[in-house]
């Protein structure tokens, strides 16, 4: 499916129906990589119409002119006028997603009903960890050439065939389709213009998640964020680098069906 925001035609596919959920990938894959994660997630759920578009300069959704994170944040806005409406959705973001995610609800806190972070990229990146391979026991170069080796170890903590799996299926697609140039140009402008916290804090359900062996964002900077969304739960999962949604399935899907249990009990408390 697509949908023309701000000239640009993005790039979207839909599961489900029902109140929206906005799902938004991290730098360098596609939808498919969030498709992968989170639809095992809603097998079985009802009302649940899930959203996941290609952001700008990769899949499908070509980069045009943009130049920064504003920009970005401008064209989801966009999208979601076009695509939602006016009405309550519900937004998660992994990596680069969840920092236009925060972007989304800082500057939309009242149709945003609930916010799930996902290894957050983030302005305040601290004790980083170096990349630890935690286990290993397949070999990719039976599989993959050398550049996508490459991405599959640093990527991944844990290397096992089912991994690897993921990864061929729903991240190996996309590195091509990646428009370098156009994500270079966003880059070097890659901080909003106004901090996504700089408003009154967000008092919907909030989830963040973090992977203790995340060489990529980390895991201690995002502890920051609390103070803006006090009804937050923050978890640090062992076991589990940038690629945690692949890595640490059973517990991603546990912390996501209790968030959205929390926004719906949220809403039918408030009448939001």
């Amino acid at each position: 499916m697509e949908y023309k925001a701000r000239g640009i035609p993005v790039h979207y596919v839909e599961h489900g129906e029902g109140a929206p959920l906005l799902v938004l990938h991290g730098a360098g894959v596609d939808h498919r990589e969030m498709v992968g994660a989170m639809e095992p997630i809603f097998t079985g759920v009802a009302d649940c119409r899930r959203l996941y578009p290609d952001l700008p300069g990769m899949g499908r959704t070509p980069a045009g002119t943009l130049d920064s994170a504003d920009d970005v944040l401008d064209l989801l806005l966009a999208f979601v006028d076009g695509v939602i409406g006016d009405g309550k959705f519900r937004l998660i973001g992994h990596s680069a997603g969840a920092y236009y995610a925060r972007a989304v609800a800082g500057r939309r806190p009242e149709q945003v009903t609930g916010l799930a972070l996902i290894c957050p990229l983030g302005e305040n990146v601290r004790n980083l960890p170096a990349h630890q391979v935690l286990h290993s026991s397949v070999d990719p170069r039976e599989t993959l050439g050398p550049a996508e080796e490459s991405v599959f170890r640093d990527y991944f903590v844990v290397q096992t065939q089912s991994m690897l799996e993921r990864y061929t299926q729903y991240i190996v697609p996309a590195l091509g389709l990646v428009d370098e140039k156009g994500l270079e140009r966003i880059g070097q402008h890659w901080l909003f213009s106004s901090s996504p916290e700089a408003g009154p804090p967000y008092s919907s359900p909030v989830l963040i998640v973090t992977g203790r062996q995340d060489s990529t964002v980390g895991y201690a900077g995002q502890w920051d964020l609390l103070e803006h969304y006090p009804r937050a739960t923050f978890a640090v999962l062992d076991r589990a680098g940038h690629a945690l949604p692949h890595e640490q399935p059973g517990l991603i899907k546990a912390l996501i069906t209790e968030w959205l249990d929390r926004v719906r009990e949220h809403r039918a408390g408030t009448g939001l």
